[in-house]
């Protein structure tokens, strides 16, 4: 079955990047109107005009790096603040050292304040005070010491680009949230839709094949049982919402973007819910609890094949009408899940026995399972009573085959 899509963009940025455009070309064309005003007063006009036409190239040919985060590469602001220092560090060579201590302002002006909100835009407040640190240092040092009016521009320069970095690092942080919620919704009412289809479709047939196979008995009666034992864990897997999400989330041109797909990630945790629920039947009965129980994926499937073990085990001994229950618990520190049974229970010194004669399936098959993960396996047995399997592996536990495919 194809994959299914869905892209759901949406940016509280975006706008700050436009804002940021327009003020670039506004505050060159403002430079640029100082310098003509006081084009009397500057000593070597020519180096000016030449910075200028610099200035205006570059500001209008590279509107579309301005456009986003995407197009914002590290070279361009690289490159964009050399600019802005270059004017600042130019402004003695074309005004008069008189001209600059009376307070004429550089000649990039307040463009240079573009350059200290791109580099917040793009990269937050950390990015923010990297860009700013040596335009304050270039502002000193172009009027040769420090004055009261220099720094309050620099520090009102340092304390809005430190600021509107804040405030995007906590926008971007905000999409994302914002779009896991909105996968989640998307997600639970697909999961309702198909439970519908499913109820009133594939379960129904599944519990007629079940009530006529047991009228007309013989084979019929058997496929009849199996019938009922698929009804039930479908109808397990639909009414728990045991379906999981599989999600990417990126930062692109227009924002967060989540693609919500049918295949779960390889990646990251799973829900144990999701790898028990086949387990259950009309002679298994499965218990766990309503939120999802996340455990690093390969200790997962490690829980879940110990706990087939112990089934395993429960027909094998038990014989096939012998009835189990599976019990899921979420401990603050540890995942707890217990298997038990109404067969009759495992006389005293017969596990020894088998271990000793190699049979090896509950020392191999669960003991060992669970000691890989940093869990252990105890089981309770009392003749005629059935048997009790308690399983516990700590939260954030890996198997050691795990650990060793990734060194």
């Amino acid at each position: 079955m194809p994959k299914r899509e869905r892209v759901m963009r949406m940016s509280v940025e975006q706008p700050m990047w436009r804002a940021l455009a327009g003020y670039r070309v506004l505050t060159m064309l403002y430079a640029i109107g100082l310098f003509v005003s006081r084009y009397g007063k500057y000593v070597h006009p020519g180096v000016a005009i030449g910075y200028f036409a610099v200035l205006s190239v570059w500001t209008l040919a590279t509107l579309p790096k301005v456009a986003s985060a995407a197009h914002c590469t590290r070279r361009f602001l690289a490159v964009d603040l050399t600019i802005g220092l270059t004017g600042i560090l130019l402004t003695p060579v074309a005004a008069s050292h008189a001209r600059i201590v009376s307070g004429t302002p550089t000649l990039p002006s307040i463009w240079t304040a573009g350059v200290v909100l791109a580099f917040a835009l793009k990269g937050g407040w950390r990015w923010a005070v990297l860009a700013s640190t040596p335009v304050a240092i270039a502002n000193v040092v172009q009027r040769g010491t420090p004055t009261r009016a220099t720094i309050h521009a620099v520090v009102l320069v340092w304390i809005a680009s430190v600021a509107i970095g804040y405030v995007v690092e906590v926008a971007r942080a905000s999409e994302r949230t914002l779009a896991r919620a909105l996968e989640i919704e998307a997600a639970t009412r697909e999961r309702e839709r198909l439970a519908r289809d499913i109820h009133d479709s594939v379960l129904q047939v599944l519990a007629m094949v079940q009530r006529r196979g047991a009228v007309i008995g013989g084979e019929a009666a058997e496929l009849g049982r199996l019938a009922g034992e698929q009804e039930v864990a479908l109808r397990t897997l639909v009414s728990g919402g045991l379906l999981p999400v599989s999600r990417v989330s990126e930062d692109a041109a227009a924002g967060a973007v989540v693609r919500e797909v049918e295949e779960p990630d390889d990646d990251g945790p799973v829900d144990l819910r999701v790898l028990l629920a086949p387990w259950a039947g009309a002679r298994v009965s499965l218990a766990e609890p309503g939120a999802p129980v996340p455990l690093p994926r390969a200790a997962a499937r490690e829980l879940a094949a110990a706990v087939g073990a112990a089934l395993d085990n429960v027909r094998r001994h038990a014989g096939q009408e012998a009835r189990a229950w599976i019990l899921v618990e979420d401990e603050p520190d540890e995942i707890v899940v217990t298997v038990r049974d109404d067969g009759p229970g495992i006389p005293e010194g017969r596990l020894a026995q088998a271990e000793g004669e190699g049979r090896l399936g509950v020392a191999l098959s669960i003991r060992g399972r669970l000691r890989d993960l940093g869990g252990s396996a105890e089981l309770i047995s009392v003749p005629g009573q059935g048997t009790e399997v308690e399983l516990k592996v700590p939260k954030g536990a890996d198997s050691a085959r795990a650990k060793a495919e990734k060194r």
